[in-house]
C-alpha cells in the first residue's frame, strides 16, 4: 500500500487549497480513505473520511461546509478541496487508508492501518 499526499502550501486566511492523495493499485475502490491533520503539539485528528461501498463522507464539524472530499477512481486519487481556510486549519495533513470503516473513524494515529507522508498546510492570519 502506497499513499502519496501533495498540494499543501502557504495560504492567507480565506484562501483555498486542494490536497491530492495518489493511492497504489485499486486501493480507493476497496479501502476506506481518510484525511487527518496534526497541528503542532496536538494529536492527529480525523478531518474527513470516505466510505467505499456507498460513498458516504464524514466531515469533522469544524470543516463542514468548507472542505470537500472526493475520489477519482480512474486514476486512484482522493482529494480534499479546502476553502475559507482559517489559521486553525494549519497543520500537517495526512492521507490514510484502512479496510475497516470503524478503524478509520475511531482508530486514530495508532489504529488506522496505512498512512502517507504528510503535506504541510499553513494558513496565515
Amino acid at each position: 500500500v502506497q499513499l502519496q499526499a501533495s498540494g499543501g502550501g502557504l495560504v492567507q486566511t480565506g484562501g483555498s487549497l486542494r490536497l491530492s492523495c495518489a493511492a497504489s493499485g485499486s486501493l480507493i475502490d476497496t479501502y476506506a480513505m481518510g484525511w487527518f491533520r496534526q497541528a503542532s503539539g496536538k494529536e492527529r485528528e480525523l478531518v474527513s473520511a470516505l466510505r467505499r461501498w456507498d460513498d458516504n463522507i464524514f466531515y469533522q464539524s469544524s470543516v463542514k461546509g468548507r472542505f470537500t472530499m472526493s475520489r477519482d477512481t480512474s486514476d486512484g486519487t482522493v482529494y480534499l478541496q479546502m476553502t475559507s481556510l482559517q489559521p486553525e486549519d494549519t497543520g500537517v495533513y495526512y492521507c490514510a487508508a484502512d479496510r475497516n470503516w470503524g478503524r478509520m473513524m475511531g482508530g486514530g494515529e495508532r489504529g488506522v492501518s496505512y498512512w502517507g507522508k504528510g503535506t504541510l498546510v499553513t494558513v496565515s492570519s
